[in-house]
């Protein structure tokens, strides 16, 4: 065997996802990147929220960092999102700042909303995020307005909404899909179906199998990928974005993840078994990623360490940018307060 051959190399490349042919290695590392700095970032929030540090509540994402993370890969900054009471991985997928995130958290006047918004309000225009909603299923009907303003602008952006499998039950999920099919929108649909809608599983809560079938009733393309994998969310959605810059109307794409911690943090884990939770824990998106990476040859094992050190080194300095920060003043009060 020629040592310029590794084993299992040919098949690799036969078996190459052909999404990384329109991803650079720049773009690659980025991926990865987020990917570890959305896992990084909310396990730092959570520590602070036990620390005394930051109130009310939160709803992480550990587990499902590829869907955030492959569904923006298609995206610029012209393009837009919208997202929901599950959002640090979107924000974060689309570019925005964790020291900023974190000052948010901490109420701090540096943070996206000047700490008046935490956890689920986050929003970014500069970056194209249009926010986080705490209303299921109430960044939807949103992202079809945003479409329908990009196309009567000729933009030539598309929005990317993102929801939970408990919202695909709600009627602003059906009016949204109905709508923007009939004039053609733009706009990509992301499920993130985590199989639980709070504690209620998905096979209890929805008649059909798959919930990307219900796209046939209103005349769109629907998709179920493996939304623990980078490269099939990120190929989904180029494909689904290529249909709607070229004016043929929106799509609705299913990606099957797994929260691995509880719905918020009051979230007691009754309604699961420890197996279920230890099976999807083995299916690591992250590790996952990387190991289909080093297998095709696309990134070294001493890169994706690198990446590792570097966003450990952005988590600790966000965490101090935002300990730095200074505290609203009273006075500011009924700042940014239209309605008394």
């Amino acid at each position: 065997m020629s040592a310029a051959i590794r084993p299992g190399a040919a098949t690799a490349e036969a078996n190459r996802p052909r999404v990384y042919e329109r991803l650079t290695a720049g773009q690659i590392r980025d991926a990865l990147y987020k990917m570890h700095l959305i896992r990084r970032f909310e396990e730092s929030a959570e520590d602070a929220y036990v620390r005394g540090l930051s109130y009310g509540t939160m709803h992480l994402s550990i587990g499902e960092e590829a869907t955030a993370v492959g569904a923006c890969a298609p995206l610029s900054d012209a393009d837009l999102i919208t997202s929901t009471h599950r959002g640090h991985g979107h924000c974060i997928a689309k570019g925005a700042e964790v020291k900023r995130m974190f000052a948010e958290f901490l109420g701090r006047e540096t943070g996206y909303c000047r700490g008046r918004g935490g956890s689920m309000h986050i929003a970014d225009p500069s970056k194209g995020n249009l926010g986080a909603n705490g209303v299921v299923g109430g960044g939807i009907p949103i992202a079809v307005g945003a479409a329908l303003s990009v196309k009567k602008r000729k933009t030539g952006s598309v929005v990317v909404s993102f929801f939970g499998d408990g919202a695909n039950n709600e009627g602003a999920f059906h009016e949204s899909l109905n709508m923007a099919a009939v004039w053609k929108l733009p706009v990509v649909f992301v499920c993130e179906n985590n199989k639980y809608g709070m504690s209620v599983s998905v096979e209890r809560s929805t008649a059909v199998r798959h919930i990307a079938e219900r796209a046939a009733a209103y005349a769109m393309p629907g998709v179920t990928v493996d939304g623990n994998s980078f490269s099939a969310v990120a190929q989904a959605t180029f494909d689904a974005a290529d249909r709607a810059r070229a004016g043929e109307g929106p799509s609705l794409i299913e990606c099957v993840t797994y929260r691995t911690r509880g719905h918020s943090r009051s979230d007691r884990n009754r309604y699961r078994t420890k197996e279920e939770i230890d099976s999807w824990k083995a299916r690591d998106p992250i590790v996952a990623f990387e190991r289909e990476l080093e297998t095709l040859g696309l990134m070294a094992r001493a890169e994706m360490e690198a990446v590792r050190a570097e966003v450990e080194a952005e988590i600790k300095a966000g965490v101090a940018f935002a300990e730095a920060s200074p505290q609203p003043s009273p006075t500011d009060l009924l700042r940014d307060v239209y309605t008394v």
